[in-house]
């Protein structure tokens, strides 16, 4: 008798998104424009062919990247002026693509990132806005978009220098958000004190988003893993990153899963959100393979994932589904969005969304990476 294979979660994950394309075969939502969301879902796709060792995964990303990069290195729908953190995000898969291919255009359009990067507007102390029309403010979610592709330029164009400045902005953004008392770091940091979703005093936004502490713990192990081990910051970065996972295991559930807002799991409202915690279970899971994290944590990263798979993950005729991702959440550009409770937990929850099926990949693709590991030792 022929015996069923059960493929892992990240494969059937990514088979099931890739299959949902047009006429022209390419996925309707990765066509329209640069941007930090489809390069998150790309990016993890590329990653998942790497693990596989099969090409098609490769192959289904170059196509939709080469829907942008043109011969000459500039980007279709990206403009430089528009100083935007989160579009440097899809420049992440660049170097695999310069490496397998040879091709400079792919160079051409790093280099032209990195041009942003250099130029950015800045905090008195060097911190990255993390948009132009936001000054002065320093969100989260803007290490993830930059420091990794920062490090990675550093490491394959030999530019030592973008060490220390993705060093500077992993240090210096914890600085400034980090909450003493519980450990969690609040969304984001207005230096002007001006915004009206920060403490006027300290600049710290008033909550602890459980996406944008994911944003930043998938930063420090992305961009570490290009960070030589000789530089003088990186066993900084490393320390603050276990101190960060003692304070996310303290508001872990019981169920392995993070809540919406991270400290307030029993108020009215608040919900277990799925994109957080499968960042949260990427960075631990990663952590641990990579050496960055105590053995100690191998337990908050497998009841993570058994949370999101045995609660968050649903499957009827038309597949699976990814359950309880929080839509969008930011600070500022509009009055309601205003940083309180009340915004937080008001924003639309949705399932399948990009936001939430890319982490569920890379977390998938981690902990079988973690156990194949443990299987072989």
């Amino acid at each position: 008798m022929k015996q069923t294979v059960i493929q892992p979660w990240s494969v059937r994950m990514a088979q099931q998104f890739m299959n949902m394309q047009g006429e022209d075969g390419y996925h309707p939502e990765l066509i329209k424009r640069w941007a930090y969301v489809p390069g998150m879902m790309l990016k993890a796709i590329q990653w998942l062919g790497e693990w596989t060792g099969d090409p098609v995964y490769a192959a289904y990303a170059k196509k939709h990247m080469d829907l942008f990069v043109r011969e000459d290195g500039s980007v279709r729908t990206y403009r430089v002026e528009e100083y935007n953190l989160d579009q440097i995000n899809q420049g992440k898969l660049l170097f695999t693509l310069w490496k397998q291919t040879g091709d400079d255009r792919y160079a051409k359009a790093a280099d032209l990132l990195i041009t942003q990067v250099k130029s950015q507007p800045r905090t008195s102390e060097g911190g990255f806005w993390h948009k132009k029309i936001y000054p002065f403010q320093m969100w989260l979610d803007g290490l993830y978009m930059a420091t990794p592709f920062v490090a990675e330029y550093a490491a394959v164009f030999q530019a030592p220098e973008l060490f220390d400045e993705a060093a500077r902005q992993l240090l210096l953004v914890e600085k400034k958000t980090r909450d003493q008392a519980s450990g969690l770091l609040y969304h984001g940091w207005d230096e002007s004190g001006e915004q009206m979703w920060c403490d006027a005093a300290t600049g710290k936004s008033r909550h602890f988003w459980s996406r944008a502490m994911g944003w930043y713990a998938m930063a420090v192990v992305d961009a570490l893993e290009h960070f030589p081990a000789d530089h003088p910051q990186r066993g900084t970065i490393v320390g603050i990153f276990e101190r960060m996972c003692h304070a996310l295991e303290r508001v872990q559930d019981a169920n392995g899963l993070w809540h919406q807002v991270l400290n307030m799991s029993g108020r009215p409202g608040n919900y277990p959100e799925a994109s957080g915690s499968c960042m949260f279970v990427y960075a631990l899971a990663k952590g641990l393979r990579l050496g960055y994290l105590s053995g100690r944590f191998r337990a908050a990263a497998l009841a993570g994932y058994e949370g999101i798979v045995s609660q968050l993950i649903e499957e009827d005729e038309d597949g699976l589904h990814l359950t309880g991702i929080c839509h969008g959440a930011g600070l500022g550009g509009t009055p309601y969005r205003d940083g309180s409770y009340e915004y937080y937990v008001g924003e639309a929850v949705v399932r399948d969304a990009m936001m939430g099926v890319a982490p569920f990949l890379l977390a998938s693709m981690e902990i079988e990476k973690l156990k194949a590991e443990w299987n072989a030792s």
